[in-house]
C-alpha cells in the first residue's frame, strides 16, 4: 500500500510572502519554492528560522518563478547544506541569475551598515546569506521548458505551465502515482500587455493557490488611460514624472504603454529614462526571449528584426522614442538635478531603497512634478505613506515635504484578482 503524501505550508500562510511547500512522499522531500518572508520586522525575521527537515535532506526543489517571496531563500538553504538539483524554466534561471546575487550583496551590506553603526542585538551581526551563497545557488539551477514533464524525484514527475505573472513563471503539475497537484505559485492576469495569458490547468486533485488579491476585482483599465492623463498632466505643468517601479515585470509594462501611448499620439513625446541597473538586465533578459513573451511583441520575420506590432526595426522591444538608460551613479546624480520635463523610471518599487530615493528627494518638493505608484505598497514603507497623503517623509534622514502630486495606478498588479 502506497504512503499517503504529506504537505507542509512552511511559508506564504496568513502572510503573502515567504512561499515555501514541502511535499514528502515517503521516500522523497521536495520543496516546491523557496521564498524569502519580507515586509514588517516581525515576519522578515522569520528567514532565520530553519525548516522542519534539514536542508541536506531535500532531494528536489521547484521554483515556480524568480521573484524573491519565492526564490530569495535558496541561496540560505544552499549555505545550510542543499545540493540537489533546482528545477527552473529558462526564463526563470535568467532572472535568478540577476536577483539572486543582488540579494546576496544587500543582505552583506545590511550586516556590515549593522556592525558600522551598532544597531544589531548579535555581535557580530551576520548576513542571512552571502552573495557567494547565491552563485553557489545559481548553480544547481536546472532549466526545463515549458509543457515538458520530467522527473524531480523517484516516482515523481513536474510539469511547468505558463502562469503569466512574470517572464519564466509556471504553474507546477506534479504527478505521482494516480496523484496530481498543481501548485500555483502566483497567478498572472488575463488581456494584459507583454505576457501571454496563463494557460487552464485541465485537471488537479489538489489545487494551491495564492489569494493575493482574492477579495477584490481589479480596476478596468484596458487601455491604460489613468498612466497616460498622469503622463499628459505633468507635462502640462512642465514638470518630471517619477515612478517608482519593480525592477522586474513591471518596468517592461510601463515601457509598453508608454511607447503605445506615442505611437497613438494620446502623449507628448518625452524622454523616458530608465534608472535603475538591475532592471536593465531584466529588461536584456526581456527582450532575449521574446518568442515567450505576448505575440504583440513578437518578431514578424525569423529574424527577430521587426515587431509584429509597427513593422518597424527596434533594439529593444519596449524602447520609446526618446528612451535612455541611466548607467551610472554620475549620471543618475545629473538626472536627479535636472529640472527638465520627463518620465522617470527607478527601482525599488515601494521606495524603501535603491535610487529612487534620490529622484523623490529631488522632486517631491516641487509642485510641478508627480510621483506615480504603480504596484502594492507595504505598511511601513515611503511609498505606503506617500500613498496614504504624507505632508512629510524621510529620505537619508532628511524630512522631505511633499508638495508634488502623489497618484496610484491600481490596473498594473501581475496578480490575479477574485
Amino acid at each position: 500500500m502506497a504512503q499517503p503524501l504529506s504537505l507542509s505550508f512552511l511559508g506564504a500562510a496568513r502572510t503573502v510572502t515567504g512561499s515555501k511547500y514541502l511535499l514528502d512522499t515517503g521516500g522523497s522531500r521536495i520543496l516546491f519554492d523557496a521564498g524569502l518572508f519580507q515586509g514588517l520586522k516581525d515576519l522578515r525575521l522569520r528567514n532565520w528560522e530553519d525548516l522542519p527537515v534539514p536542508a541536506s535532506s531535500l532531494d528536489a526543489i521547484v521554483l515556480t518563478h524568480a521573484h524573491l517571496d519565492h526564490c530569495g531563500y535558496l541561496p540560505r538553504l544552499v549555505m545550510q547544506g542543499f545540493r540537489g538539483r533546482v528545477f527552473c524554466t529558462p526564463g526563470t534561471q535568467d532572472l535568478c541569475r540577476i536577483v539572486l546575487p543582488d540579494s546576496g550583496r544587500i543582505q552583506e551590506d545590511d550586516a556590515a551598515n549593522a556592525n558600522r553603526h551598532g544597531f544589531s542585538k548579535h555581535a557580530p551581526a551576520l548576513p542571512l546569506y552571502t552573495e557567494s551563497d547565491a552563485f553557489r545557488a545559481v548553480s544547481l539551477l536546472q532549466p526545463v521548458g515549458y509543457e515538458r514533464p520530467v522527473p524531480v524525484a523517484p516516482g515523481l514527475e513536474a510539469e511547468f505551465l505558463p502562469a503569466g505573472h512574470l517572464l519564466g513563471s509556471a504553474f507546477v503539475r506534479v504527478k505521482t502515482g494516480d496523484t496530481t497537484v498543481v501548485f500555483g505559485g502566483d497567478l498572472g492576469r488575463y488581456g494584459r500587455p507583454v505576457l501571454p495569458d496563463p494557460v487552464t490547468v485541465p485537471e488537479a486533485d489538489y489545487l494551491l493557490v495564492e489569494s493575493t488579491y482574492g477579495d477584490r476585482i481589479h480596476e478596468a483599465d484596458e487601455d491604460g488611460e489613468a498612466l497616460a492623463a498622469v503622463i499628459r498632466e505633468t507635462a502640462g505643468r512642465g514638470g518630471k514624472l517619477i515612478i517608482p517601479s519593480f525592477a522586474i515585470g513591471r518596468v517592461e509594462e510601463l515601457l509598453y504603454w508608454i511607447a503605445r501611448f506615442e505611437e497613438q499620439k494620446r502623449i507628448p513625446v518625452l524622454p523616458v529614462f530608465l534608472d535603475s541597473p538591475m532592471a536593465l538586465e531584466a529588461l536584456a533578459r526581456y527582450s532575449q526571449r521574446l518568442n515567450e513573451l505576448d505575440p504583440e511583441l513578437q518578431p514578424a520575420d525569423p529574424e527577430g528584426g521587426r515587431t509584429r506590432r509597427t513593422g518597424e526595426r527596434r533594439v529593444c522591444a519596449f524602447c520609446t522614442t526618446r528612451f535612455r538608460t541611466i548607467e551610472s551613479s554620475a549620471e543618475s546624480r545629473q538626472l536627479t538635478e535636472s529640472r527638465m520635463p520627463a518620465i522617470v523610471i527607478s527601482s525599488s518599487g515601494m521606495a524603501t531603497g535603491g535610487r529612487v530615493l534620490h529622484h523623490l528627494k529631488g522632486a517631491l518638493p516641487d509642485e510641478r512634478n508627480s510621483v506615480l505608484l504603480v504596484g502594492f505598497q507595504a505598511a511601513g514603507t515611503r511609498g505606503r505613506a506617500l500613498l496614504e497623503g504624507a505632508a512629510v517623509v524621510k529620505i537619508h534622514g532628511a524630512e522631505v515635504p511633499v508638495r508634488a502630486k502623489v497618484a496610484y495606478v491600481a490596473s498594473m498588479s501581475a496578480h490575479a484578482d477574485s
